[in-house]
């Protein structure tokens, strides 16, 4: 049986993103411990040019919510970035995980082909849906769970590989 459109994306967030809100309990967890002020690892980046955690954790969130939207052809909500603390962090996590949650398959199923536009960098940008989400939205996630995990753990948070897959279903 053929991977479906679904399959191939709510799973996988929700899988991330589960995995995403252990690493900001431990994130939080470390700073409580060590009496480090938690804006520091908020704000820590791992390089000048790169997002901070909090932004790491704000856009792969965004690009779950949005991805699982356009796919299912529904306005993306759009949600401010105020977060300030890890609690908020896992606020957003939580729901981010609520809405994708709310879509059944149905919805996402057969949008291989739907034409969804974005804006990226001040233009417009077209794909079909199974391009969309493998080549533009999948790496992007994973892109920023991974630069999250390691802005953690170069912080020394105590963290691993499993703490960054979350559970296998």
């Amino acid at each position: 049986m053929p991977l479906s459109m679904y399959q191939a994306s709510v799973p996988l967030f929700r899988q991330m993103l589960e995995g995403l809100a252990g690493v900001l309990a431990k994130g939080e967890a470390h700073a409580t411990e060590r009496k480090l002020d938690p804006a520091v690892l908020l704000g820590w980046r791992l390089a000048p040019d790169m997002f901070n955690l909090t932004r790491q954790v704000q856009v792969a969130s965004d690009m779950a919510k949005g991805c699982v939207a356009r796919l299912a052809g529904i306005e993306v909500p759009k949600w401010e970035d105020t977060e300030a603390s890890f609690t908020d962090l896992q606020a957003r996590v939580k729901k981010t995980l609520d809405f994708i949650d709310g879509f059944t398959p149905a919805q996402i199923d057969g949008s291989e082909a739907r034409e969804i536009t974005l804006t990226l960098g001040g233009k417009p940008a077209s794909f079909k849906g199974q391009p969309y989400l493998l080549n533009f939205v999948l790496p992007n996630f994973y892109f920023h769970c991974t630069a999250a995990y390691a802005l953690l753990r170069a912080a020394g948070v105590p963290l691993g590989k499993r703490d960054y897959l979350g559970k296998f279903n």
